[in-house]
This record gives structure tokens, sequence and C-alpha cells, in this order.
């Protein structure tokens, strides 16, 4: 389903997102680092709607892997009246994505979509494009310069953002993403009917954690505030510009919870 998609109904994206009353499980009290320094920053918009998407979620299910690319899906909703509503879709996710589209200024809204480094789209299920442009993008001044920690000590997550590394790049949002791993799926109806499918590093919540402003910074986030049921991750980013029109990924870091 790679037909571009125009939206006559979106939500805003409300900024701070409420918390789940569920914990999650077990978090030991030992400080746990991220990976550092990675790449890249690949987001999915897939459906489980989207008879086109399933190759696309196996290419981020494969990139999860490599500790140095951050693979997150972000499932959307608009193809929900095809016959299946996708069981972890976010409006939220569909308004990230057309948020993208007006900052390229074009209308190439569509699944399954990969964006790089808030920078570059391409067709998910094009693995060579995807590695293209994680290349091209890196190139680009800033774009994934600023070093991003995350650590946890017992029911906290310690987020630090280093100072810029180029003039140029002086200001972003910090972001944190609640992560399931891997949620396999049954689907019943719809163009993947029969199926089985497997998701990975599907965003379940996110929360926006301050502003960046060049200089290095830290925030402490509760678990609680971004956990819920199936969660077993967090990702951090600092992305230029903000939630309406979000630019290029500068940083970025991965912990498991558990």
């Amino acid at each position: 389903m790679t037909a571009m998609m125009a939206y006559n109904r979106i939500s805003r994206w409300s900024g701070a997102l409420s918390a789940g009353a569920l914990g999650v499980c077990a978090i030991v009290a030992v400080i746990r680092p991220a990976h550092a320094d990675p790449r890249a920053v690949v987001e999915l918009f897939t459906s489980q709607g989207c008879s086109s998407c399933p190759p696309a979620d196996k290419i981020l299910g494969e990139l999860s892997k490599d500790p140095s690319v951050i693979a997150l899906s972000m499932p959307i909703d608009y193809w929900d009246y095809l016959g299946w509503k996708d069981t972890l879709a976010d409006s939220r996710f569909s308004a990230r994505q057309k948020a993208y589209s007006h900052m390229r200024g074009d209308r190439d809204v569509y699944t399954p979509q990969v964006i790089v480094n808030g920078s570059a789209h391409v067709i998910g299920s094009d693995r060579d494009s995807i590695e293209g442009a994680i290349q091209d993008t890196t190139k680009a001044d800033g774009v994934m310069s600023v070093p991003v920690t995350m650590t946890l000590s017992g029911k906290l997550i310690n987020v630090s953002v280093a100072a810029s590394k180029a003039p140029t790049i002086a200001h972003g949002e910090v972001w944190i993403c609640s992560v399931s791993k891997a949620v396999p799926i049954s689907i019943g109806r719809g163009e993947n009917r029969g199926r089985e499918i497997t998701y990975y590093n599907v965003v379940r919540n996110l929360l926006k954690v301050g502003d960046w402003n060049g200089n290095s910074g830290s925030w402490t986030v509760p678990i609680e505030n971004i956990s819920r049921d199936g969660v077993d991750a967090a990702v951090v980013y600092v992305q230029d510009g903000n939630r309406e029109k979000p630019g290029p990924m500068l940083g970025a870091a991965y912990t498991p919870l558990r």
C-alpha cells in the first residue's frame, strides 16, 4: 500500500502523554548505560492493514539488532477503515508522519515509509535505500552529532545530553519513548488476514523531557511516566525543530529496561 495518502482529519500531537498505570516489571537497581553514539534513527510508519508492510516490518526487526541503529516502529491508524483496526496504532504517529511531509513540502505519506534521521524518506521495504539514506543523512551538518546517554537507577531514567559540537546546532527537543521490543500480532481481517506478524521496537508511549539549548543538560524521568504493559526498552532522542515541524535527528540513545 505505497500509494500517497492525504489526510482530512489527524489529531494534533498532545505533547506530554498521560502516564500508564502499569509499571515496568522488576527494574533492577543497577545502572545500565545505553549504546553510545548511534549513526541513525530509523522510524518505520507501518500498519497491520497494509499488505505491503510485512517485508518492511521484517527489515526493521533486522535493523533493531544493529547497535549502531535505533530502529522504531510507529504504527499509523489511517488504514483502519479497510477492515482491520491496527491494535498498535496511534493517531500521534500518523500526525508525526504528516508533519515530516509538511516539512519536506510534499504529500508523500504512505506505508511502509521509513524516515531516516528525521531527514530522508524511503520505501520501508527497500533495505538498500534505507542504508543509502543513512549514509547520506549522516553527511549533513549536526546530524547524529550530539552524544546522548541514558542510564537506569532504580525506578528512574537519567538522561544526559552533551554540548553541541557544531556552533550552528544550538537547539532541539528531548523526547523519551517507551518501546516493546517484539510484539507478535495475529491479524483476523483486512489485507493481512490469517497472518501472524511480529512488530519490532514498537513505540508505546512518548514524553517530552525538555528543551536543549546547545549546552550540556540532564533530566530525570520516573519510569512510571512512560510505562505500560509490555514495555521493555526505552529510547531518548534529541531532534531539531518541534513536534509540529520535526527536523534532523541530532542524537539518540537506547537502553533495555529489563
